[in-house]
């Protein structure tokens, strides 16, 4: 396997708070490659450390995140993404692991939207409705990969072009998401769009978090705090019915820290756990503000998620049923990971009392997403 240094940093004795020190570890960005797709199509892999040993793993294909080294509050490091262990793993059907995922992440309600008086359809592939971008969204793409040059930390930027008439959508779009590893133990997405032509984006990373390690088993005592008083009620079929509703008195209302576990039994209409959209409280034009804060008990990591975004889909893995074989032949079962996706609401682009999703040409999308860890 071909590997190359594209660029280093040396790094003193930078402690985060919680964190052991991690004196002269070098900062910087590897390149390396990942294999091939089907058609020939060459794929690589960036390992992004930052100067406490920290590491994050990006390939071009579908800019996936494959794996988040964390330390606990030992110090000891551990993975807390769940993925494959090949490109192979990521060929083949799965649940949108770590994805970067576009045109349009989460649902359109029956594929079908109307934006200057003209009519689009997508394909409909979660039931009746499209999903995260279609048959072949920005998740099955190769993106151009570039490092960038910080001072501290580490980053690279992935680029994709997607054509006119890509999975039913209007307009040439050049997206971008830059991942960077910082040296505050922050692992910060910064994503941008232009277009020719006027067209929904709604970006998000679909990373599932399991704060214990991948092979750790569910995800259910996990400790979860929402900084949301409301959310997207939705149909059955998940499409939000218009409504924000309380989250006040639900078993949705995660306002204090409370087991991810704790209220599954009063769960109706729902798939086995959460899977649902919830309006930010805090969110203004100033930049990122807390959405979400996870303490795992048992290893001691701590995760915050700041965004710009005015939502967050908090999903628990519902749908892991065990087809899917992972990192060091770990199988995938219900609930062992969660997302918490960064975005606008679900089905915007048919709500008009939803924020928009449309970009005009001329506009530049701009989005931000920080996960911040630390361990007590």
């Amino acid at each position: 396997m071909l590997c190359k240094l594209v660029f280093v940093a040396m790094a003193g004795c930078l402690c985060a708070a919680g964190f052991a020190s991690a004196a002269d570890t070098k900062a910087g960005v590897e390149k390396k490659d990942y294999g091939k797709t089907p058609d020939g199509v060459a794929v690589e892999e960036y390992t992004l450390t930052n100067a406490h040993g920290m590491k994050a793993k990006v390939i071009t294909y579908g800019a996936i995140l494959t794996e988040l080294d964390v330390p606990d509050k030992d110090g000891k490091f551990a993975d807390v993404v769940l993925g494959f262990d090949d490109l192979k793993g990521y060929l083949t059907k799965h649940p949108y692991f770590g994805a970067t995922v576009g045109r349009v992440a989460n649902r359109v309600a029956k594929g079908k939207f109307s934006l200057d008086g003209k009519d689009y359809t997508l394909a409909t592939n979660n039931g009746p409705n499209a999903l995260h971008g279609g048959e072949k969204g920005f998740d099955k793409r190769v993106w151009k990969a570039e490092p960038v040059e910080l001072k501290k930390g580490a980053a690279v930027k992935f680029t994709y072009k997607s054509a006119d008439g890509e999975e039913g959508y209007s307009g040439n779009l050049t997206a971008t998401v830059t991942y960077t590893l910082t040296d505050k133990n922050e692992l910060r997405l910064d994503y941008t769009g232009t277009t020719d032509k006027a067209t929904p984006v709604n970006l998000t990373n679909h990373s599932y978090f399991n704060l214990s390690g991948p092979a750790s088993g569910d995800i259910l005592g996990h400790e979860m705090t929402i900084v949301a008083q409301k959310f997207t009620p939705t149909d059955d079929t998940l499409i939000p019915t218009g409504e924000l509703k309380a989250v006040k008195g639900t078993p949705f209302d995660f306002t204090t820290p409370t087991p991810i576990g704790k209220h599954l039994d009063e769960l109706k209409g729902n798939p086995g756990g959460y899977d649902l959209n919830y309006v930010l409280s805090d969110v203004d034009d100033k930049g990122a503000s807390l959405a979400a804060r996870v303490r795992d008990p048992k290893s001691g990591r701590v995760m915050e998620v700041y965004t710009t975004e005015p939502g967050i889909q908090f999903y628990t893995g519902n749908f892991l049923d065990g087809t899917n074989k992972g990192k060091g032949g770990t199988v995938y079962k219900k609930h062992q990971g969660f997302c918490l996706e960064a975005q606008h609401f679900p089905d915007s682009v048919n709500h008009k009392d939803f924020p928009s999703t449309i970009l005009q040409p001329g506009k530049t999308y701009k989005q931000l997403t920080v996960y911040q860890f630390s361990a007590k």
